[in-house]
């Protein structure tokens, strides 16, 4: 359960972390958030999508190379924090993946609290569970208590999920996508597609148990499926561990370069990390 000291425990993270944090979390002052006005800061590399009125010719000149212009706006950001609740994340030895990933989204919208920026919290399954942008620290409890009474159910809907969450982005946004992705990868490559081609921040973040990522299981075997509840008695061998752990890791390698190809942020992470040293990870980029 989400309680009064984790809060305390975020307040002296978030203290420490101050002069750390990226600029993705000020909201009365100069963010770096990017679009086609005020003054001209820098460029990155063109992506199929990006408004070809951007591109810079002049670098194009010299490098062969497509390039865009990124321009400095103010105005406040909002954090939109988006938590699979699917049955199986709420799988976990001492923790569950659930739990986990909500302290996690309890986190980034403390922080974006603490600059007075607007924070959105969506839950996802079969459906989307959407709530308005909200501020505060009473708002922020009242996250902390809806969160702490959820209980996982259903399967995970993703790529359906970013399609009508897309709909509800109105500013520019830092988006933060907590689940296990344990999910067919063409779903969520269709999911990641449609929400990466908003142009905002995006952070995408894997939370595994140890157990699933090592899998130390010998012999015979009963296992349940815990969003279908089927049953299936089988064996594991040596050959099939190693199978397993094969398919796991290419799965892992995939997510991670369809992320890259949208240019989105990828994590992967297990629940026996330390909370605040996975913030630390999380935010020095």
């Amino acid at each position: 359960m989400i309680d009064a000291t984790f809060l305390r425990q975020l307040n002296r993270f978030q203290l420490i972390f101050r002069k750390k944090v990226t600029s993705s979390f000020i909201g009365q002052q100069k963010s770096a958030s990017y679009g086609t006005g005020n003054s001209y800061n820098d460029s990155r590399e063109y992506r199929p999508g990006d408004d070809i009125r951007l591109i810079d010719w002049n670098v194009y000149a010299r490098t062969d190379k497509l390039f865009i212009k990124r321009y400095e706006e103010e105005k406040n950001l909002t954090v939109h924090v988006i938590i699979d609740y699917s049955k199986s994340m709420g799988f976990g030895d001492k923790v569950s993946k659930f739990h986990y990933s909500c302290m996690l989204g309890i986190g980034f919208a403390y922080l974006a609290m603490k600059k007075n920026d607007r924070f959105e919290f969506s839950t996802f399954a079969d459906e989307l569970n959407a709530f308005n942008p909200r501020r505060g620290q009473r708002s922020l409890a009242e996250m902390v208590d809806m969160l702490n009474n959820m209980k996982t159910k259903g399967k995970s809907n993703f790529d359906e999920t970013m399609l009508h969450y897309k709909k509800t982005i109105n500013s520019r946004s830092l988006i933060i996508i907590i689940s296990d992705f344990l999910i067919d990868l063409d779903k969520i490559q269709k999911g990641l597609q449609t929400i990466g081609r908003t142009k905002h921040e995006i952070k995408v973040i894997q939370v595994l148990d140890r157990t699933e990522k090592e899998f130390d299981i010998d012999g015979e075997v009963k296992l349940r499926d815990s969003e279908t509840n089927e049953i299936l008695n089988t064996y594991f061998s040596k050959r099939m561990k190693k199978q397993y752990q094969d398919e796991l890791d290419e799965h892992g390698q995939k997510l991670h370069s369809v992320c890259n190809t949208l240019g989105i942020e990828f994590y992967s992470i297990t629940t026996d990390n330390k909370i605040f040293d996975v913030f630390y990870r999380l935010l020095e980029q």
